[in-house]
């Protein structure tokens, strides 16, 4: 029998009692009952804290709910709300189980586990071993504990000014203003780089949902969408949407009003720039950019477009449509979200609709699941780092209610899918939209996806395939990675480079400035009668416009356009060359 067989023995048969054991161990041992009793006061703090700030909207939702259903109990028969009701109470029961079910696998992972690294601390403790005690091991578990709970929170508050748009700042400058939208150009963070002022300029239009400030995630640590552009001299813009609750025009504000405001912002733009823009979504952001677009009003301002992550056939994200079908029918309305304000105008409630978004993920997303995340997240080091703060911030603190009749064009969007023909379940200014114009007005597209988003999933941004030619890149991990991870330069796919199959959106804007520039020559000799022959361009092979289900992607094939070496950094003509890999 071996040494550990044998301690482990003694300890069931209980032969070993304190009298055998030394001073210095049953030191320890008290030791750790004091830690562990401190440390599961600390866990049933965070447990509830994780629980009632998941239920919050919960309240919101109920005083919703009242407020439409006391009208509809009078309309239906005692049978049919008894019908109804019956049905929501099933509803509701299905998804406590599934988030209940869910959070136990949670809890046996990670405490399965711990009961190892107990055993081996015990077994170091009874014997005298090397390595951690049950000492050291309680006091590293209390200490992570009050880290998650205690330290985190207060973490997550204090990465507010680094986290997000501070523009007052100086990094950036207004340019243009409506009463609905502030128009600023992004500065580049790095000092060194100056915008071109002759170079394609960018207009980037951020969801209403998420917020503008994850695409600036944290600016100082080099992960910013916006930045990712202005720092390659892009003149780089985002339009901003004003405090929803302080101006009413936010409040009553309708998808026409999106695009009027829009197009003014373009033609500022093109005409201090002198070229046509790119016209850049995120998102929610991304389904109005081509909602705007297709309504003809832009014609002449815009030449390509950039959607990522973009809901553009909401009914085929099968996670969210699978979800909404077991809602019964009688709930499956917008009302419910809709909160008055002191004015009386109607707005949607944001907390609302990004909880609803949790309730359809409660196997990834309960707060059950998030407590012992985030005990993961810090097990090792017990240090907290930026990145996890700013994406907390952004969960907790970066909501805010929305426009009514915007928020019904993303419904219908996510209810009513689109028609055979192309045309989208919503209309602007009385026309039909139709995905068939981008290709009409032979307008570059470029459809950025994440192939673990299970927000908007890739079937539901690829969309326009069926009717349109368009580049289509894929990047690794989930929804915000690409205004996260993927922003920062030094990563493997940058915005800003070529990879394995696809290039990024920053890649693409500064090819398509460089075409740009190229054509230019050519088009000044034809107007003064001169022949002078083009340079010389190398082709990239044509995009892929479909992913792959199960191919593994090769090497980078697509060959940006040619650069011009030599240039001075900062010059009006200068485009940085590719990054391959």
């Amino acid at each position: 029998m071996s040494e550990s067989e044998a301690t482990t023995q003694s300890l069931c048969e209980g032969t070993t009692g304190p009298s055998e054991l030394t001073l210095e161990t049953q030191a320890k041992i008290i030791s750790a009952g004091i830690d562990q009793a401190r440390m599961m006061q600390t866990y049933w703090v965070g447990m509830c804290r994780y629980i009632l700030d998941f239920m919050e909207p919960s309240l919101s939702a109920m005083e919703s709910f009242r407020a439409v259903e006391q009208d509809r109990l009078k309309e239906n028969s005692p049978e049919e709300n008894l019908g109804d009701y019956t049905a929501l109470w099933e509803f509701n029961l299905r998804l406590a189980e599934k988030g209940f079910a869910h959070g136990m696998k949670a809890i046996n992972d990670y405490h399965a586990h711990q009961l190892d690294q107990v055993y081996r601390a015990w077994l170091n403790t009874l014997d005298h071993h090397k390595g951690e005690d049950i000492a050291t091991f309680m006091a590293r578990q209390a200490r992570l504990m009050n880290l998650v709970v205690h330290e985190y929170p207060q973490a997550i508050r204090n990465i507010e000014s680094e986290y997000g748009f501070h523009f007052d700042d100086g990094n950036y400058i207004k340019t243009a203003e409506t009463e609905r939208f502030c128009l600023y150009q992004v500065l580049p963070w790095d000092k060194s780089v100056k915008v071109r002022k002759k170079g394609k300029p960018i207009v980037i239009i951020p969801p209403y949902v998420l917020g503008a400030n994850i695409l600036a995630f944290l600016p100082g640590e080099g992960k910013s969408f916006v930045h990712c552009f202005a720092n390659q001299g892009i003149p780089t813009y985002i339009r901003i949407v004003k405090d929803i609750y302080t101006n009413p025009a936010v409040q009553q504000m309708t998808g026409e009003d999106d695009c009027r405001d829009t197009k003014l912002f373009l033609k500022k733009v093109k005409a201090a720039h002198g070229r046509p823009v790119t016209l850049c979504g995120y998102c929610q952001g991304g389904f109005t950019v081509t909602v705007n677009y297709l309504s003809g009003e832009l014609d002449g301002l815009v030449d390509a477009l950039i959607t990522s992550v973009a809901p553009l056939d909401g009914t085929r994200s099968k996670s969210l449509s699978d979800f909404l079908a077991q809602i019964p029918k009688r709930f499956e309305d917008i009302g419910f979200a809709i909160k008055t304000l002191p004015n009386g105008n109607r707005v949607v409630n944001g907390k609302l609709m990004s909880w609803v978004y949790k309730l359809k993920s409660l196997e990834k997303d309960n707060p059950i699941i998030a407590f012992y995340r985030d005990l993961k997240l810090f097990e090792r080091n017990l240090k907290i780092n930026k990145t996890a703060a700013a994406i907390n911030y952004w969960l907790l603190y970066d909501q805010s209610d929305l426009p009514l009749e915007i928020c019904k064009m993303s419904f219908d969007s996510y209810t009513i899918p689109v028609a055979k023909d192309g045309t989208l379940p919503v209309s602007l200014f009385g026309r039909p939209l139709n995905f068939k114009r981008i290709k009409e007005q032979g307008i570059k597209w470029l459809i950025c996806v994440a192939e673990k988003d299970d927000l908007v999933e890739k079937e539901s941004a690829l969309a326009p395939l069926d009717w349109v030619e368009a580049e289509v890149t894929v990047f690794p991990k989930g929804h915000v990675a690409i205004a996260t991870s993927w922003s920062l330069p030094t990563t493997e796919c940058s915005l800003d480079r070529c990879f394995l199959d696809y290039r990024g959106p920053v890649r693409f804007q500064l090819d398509l400035e460089a075409e740009s520039d190229q054509a230019r020559p050519v088009a000044a000799s034809k107007t003064e009668g001169t022949k002078i022959q083009p340079p010389m361009v190398i082709k990239a092979e044509p995009a892929r416009t479909q992913p792959a289900a199960t191919e593994t992607p090769k090497e980078a094939k697509t060959q940006p356009a040619p650069i011009k070496d030599g240039q001075d950094k900062g010059q009006p003509s200068d485009v940085p060359k590719p990054e391959g890999r």
